[in-house]
């Protein structure tokens, strides 16, 4: 008795346009700097935001990263 399979094509990948992607890799870029500036930078003299409010909110994330905080 033999068995067969059925066999099923590839899948294969489909190309996507750079000029779909671009717009999605620049605002994760610029997600990416602004969360940079404020987890290592927004603080003291280059704060742009009074008080302490997102020093505390990033102070374990400053550390995990290697930022002087204190």
């Amino acid at each position: 008795m033999t068995i067969t399979t059925p066999v099923t094509p590839a899948a294969r990948p489909v190309a996507i346009p750079v000029r779909d992607v671009l717009p999605w890799a620049v605002l994760g870029g610029l997600v990416l700097l602004l969360a940079i500036y404020f987890v290592g930078a927004e603080e003291g003299a280059t704060s742009l935001i009074p008080g302490m409010y997102v020093h505390e909110f990033v102070h374990d994330g400053r550390h995990l990263l290697g930022f002087p905080c204190h």
